[in-house]
């Protein structure tokens, strides 16, 4: 979040550095594209590569974390049903196993958000570079003074992403 806030703040800084060049300069003698960079992290075929890839690699732990849950659901309800009638000795038990249960679930649903979550950044990262230098040989082919990515409004006209992505779908 902190992060965001400071490459925004700089992204303001540089448009309104270029905003004084402009208006020294003519126009027509200052190129400046934009790219979503969102919008390719979301749209392009590298990303959603990623995410079949992301998937298949997941999905099994996922599913045995939910029955897990689903395991200790229905232990738990046994419990609650059976504990009238038991003696002190066996319910205390069966509340430990549940607790112990319901301890290495949650240690286990943390290890698979940690993994997904570096995996994610893994792939994204990749994604990231290629665009990156996509975006910069079409700066450079196409002669751009500058290429800013993201922010809150950027006019269709100068803005680069379909061209970004269609080359990064090769």
């Amino acid at each position: 979040m902190k992060h965001n806030a400071i490459l925004t703040f700089l992204q303001i800084v540089a448009v309104s550095g270029l905003m004084l060049t402009v208006g020294k300069a003519s126009a027509d003698e200052t190129k400046i594209g934009y790219v979503s960079t969102e919008k390719i992290l979301r749209e392009s075929e590298p990303a959603k590569a990623a995410e079949a890839r992301m998937e298949a690699e997941f999905s099994q732990r996922r599913k045995d974390l939910q029955d897990f849950a689903a395991r200790i659901k229905v232990t738990a309800e046994k419990l609650d049903k059976d504990s009238p009638v038991l003696a002190e000795s066996d319910r205390v038990k069966r509340q430990r196993e549940l607790a112990d249960m319901d301890q290495d679930f949650q240690r286990k649903q943390r290890a698979y958000r940690e993994d997904v979550s570096q995996r994610m950044n893994e792939e994204t990262t990749k994604v990231s570079e290629r665009a990156n230098k996509i975006i910069k040989q079409i700066a450079e082919s196409e002669k751009y003074d500058v290429i800013l990515q993201d922010g809150v409004y950027f006019s269709p006209r100068i803005d680069i992403t379909d061209k970004v992505m269609k080359a990064l779908n090769k």
